[in-house]
C-alpha cells in the first residue's frame, strides 16, 4: 500500500486520541488504586499533577532535540513511550514494596510520550501540503475531544460489564492504539516544517520577536479559559442535574468535551470561508458571556448550560493560536510550537488555580472563582484586538 499525506493526517488524528488516553484514563482509577494499593487519595491525585509536570518539562526541552533527531523518529518514540507507560501501569506497582513508586514511574514514561505528542503533532500537520491549514488544525484538535469522550465512555462500559478490578486488561487494550499508530507513523510521509535549506528561527530570534510574545499570551489565555471551567464541569453537572458525584464526573466533563469537539469540527468544515482572527475574537466574546452565565445565574442548570457554551467557545482558541502563529511568524519552526505548547499548558495550570484560590477566599464559592478567571478571556480578546489592528509588518 502506498501511503500519502492523507494517511499522515489520519495518523496525527490518532495521535491526539493517544494524548487523550494518556491524560484521561488514570483519573478513572483513583478509587481503585486507593483500595487496591492502600494509597492515600492525596498521593494518588498527585499523579495527574506529575503527569502534566513531566509534559511541561518535555515541552520546554523538546525545542533543543526534536529537530536533531527528526519528526518521524520523535513521534515514533512518543507513541512507544505512551504504550510502554500504559503497560507498565499493569506491572510496576506489584514490583515495588511501595506501589506508588511503580505508579509514578509508569506515569513518567507515558507522560514523556504525551509531552512529545503535544509538541509534534501540530507541526507535523502544519507541514502537510493541505489547502487550508486553519481548518485542518481545528479538525486535528477535535480528535482530542473525541478521544476524551471515547476513553470515558468505553472505560465506563468496560467497568460495568467486566468489573473495575479487571482494569489492567483495559490498560493493555488502550496501549494497543499507540503501538499500532507508531507503525503507522513509520510508514507515512512526514515533511519538514521549514523547506530544505531554510532554517527555523532560533530561540533567541523568537524571544526577541514581539509577535511571538503576543501569541504566547494568547496561548496562556486559551489554556486558562478552557481549564478554568473544564476542571469544575463535574461540579456544575452534579448541582445542575441533581445527580451524585460519579454521574457528575461522567456527564460534566463529557458535555464540555463534546461541545468543544463540535466547535472544532464546525470550524474545520466552514472555516475556509471565515477569517480566523475575527472567529477567535467572537469565540473569546462568547467565552466571556459563558463565564457570566455560569457565575451570575441563580439556577444550577443554567450554570451547566454555561459550561457547555464555554466548551463550544474555547474549541477554536488553542488550534487557532497555533495556526495564527505559523502564518504570522515565518520560520518559527519546532521551537515555536514547543514554546506555544508550554504556554498552553501553563495556562491550563493557572486557570484552575485562580478559580480554586479565589473560591477558597469566599467560602468555596466557585462562581466567584469563575468571575475572577474571566480575566483570561478578557486578556485574550485584548490580545486579538491588538493583533488585528496593529501594523503586522512591525512584528515580523
Amino acid at each position: 500500500m502506498k501511503f500519502n499525506y492523507k494517511h499522515t493526517m489520519y495518523a496525527s488524528f490518532i495521535g491526539y486520541i493517544v494524548q487523550a488516553i494518556i491524560n484521561n484514563f488514570i483519573p478513572l482509577l483513583f478509587l481503585t488504586f486507593q483500595s487496591s494499593y492502600n494509597i492515600p487519595i492525596s498521593k494518588i491525585t498527585f499523579l495527574v499533577t506529575f503527569n502534566f509536570g513531566i509534559q511541561l518539562l518535555i515541552d520546554l526541552l523538546s525545542a533543543g532535540f526534536i529537530d536533531k533527531i527528526g519528526y518521524k523518529a520523535s513521534v515514533v518514540i512518543a507513541h512507544i513511550a505512551s504504550a510502554a507507560g500504559l503497560i507498565a501501569l499493569t506491572i510496576l506497582p506489584e514490583l515495588f514494596s511501595d506501589p506508588f513508586v511503580g505508579l509514578l514511574i509508569s506515569v513518567m514514561i507515558y507522560a514523556i510520550g504525551g509531552g512529545l505528542i503535544e509538541v509534534l503533532i501540530s507541526p507535523i500537520v502544519e507541514a502537510c501540503p493541505t489547502d487550508n491549514k486553519e481548518t485542518a488544525m481545528s479538525l486535528l484538535h477535535s480528535f482530542y475531544c473525541w478521544g476524551h469522550v471515547g476513553v470515558v465512555l468505553i472505560s465506563t462500559i468496560f467497568f460495568s460489564i467486566c468489573g473495575i478490578l479487571n482494569w489492567k486488561w483495559l490498560a493493555i487494550f488502550w496501549s494497543i492504539i499507540p503501538i499500532i499508530n507508531s507503525i503507522f507513523f513509520i510508514k507515512v510521509p512526514i515533511s519538514k516544517l521549514n523547506e530544505d535549506g531554510e532554517k527555523g528561527l532560533t530561540i533567541k530570534n523568537l524571544i526577541s520577536n514581539k509577535m511571538f510574545w503576543i501569541m504566547v499570551i494568547l496561548m496562556i489565555c486559551a489554556g486558562a479559559s478552557e481549564q478554568s471551567v473544564s476542571q469544575w464541569a463535574s461540579t456544575f453537572a452534579e448541582k445542575g442535574l441533581g445527580v451524585n458525584k460519579t454521574i457528575g464526573d461522567l456527564t460534566g466533563p463529557m458535555f464540555f468535551a463534546i461541545m468543544m469537539g463540535i466547535s472544532r469540527v464546525l470550524y474545520s468544515k466552514f472555516g475556509e470561508k471565515m477569517n480566523l482572527e475575527k472567529s477567535m475574537l467572537y469565540s473569546g466574546g462568547l467565552c466571556l458571556i459563558s463565564y457570566f452565565i455560569i457565575s451570575i445565574s441563580p439556577w444550577p442548570v443554567f450554570s451547566l448550560i454555561g459550561c457547555g457554551l464555554c466548551g463550544l467557545s474555547v474549541g477554536l482558541l488553542w488550534p487557532g493560536t497555533f495556526s495564527m502563529s505559523s502564518s504570522k511568524i515565518k520560520g518559527g519552526g519546532t521551537a515555536m510550537f514547543a514554546f506555544l505548547a508550554l504556554a498552553g499548558d501553563i495556562g491550563c495550570s493557572i486557570g484552575p488555580t485562580v478559580v480554586g484560590t479565589v473560591s477558597g477566599m469566599f467560602n468555596d464559592n466557585i462562581k466567584v472563582g469563575i468571575i475572577a478567571a474571566s480575566m483570561f478571556p478578557i486578556v485574550l480578546i485584548l490580545g486579538l484586538i491588538i493583533n488585528i489592528f496593529t501594523i503586522k509588518s512591525d512584528y515580523y
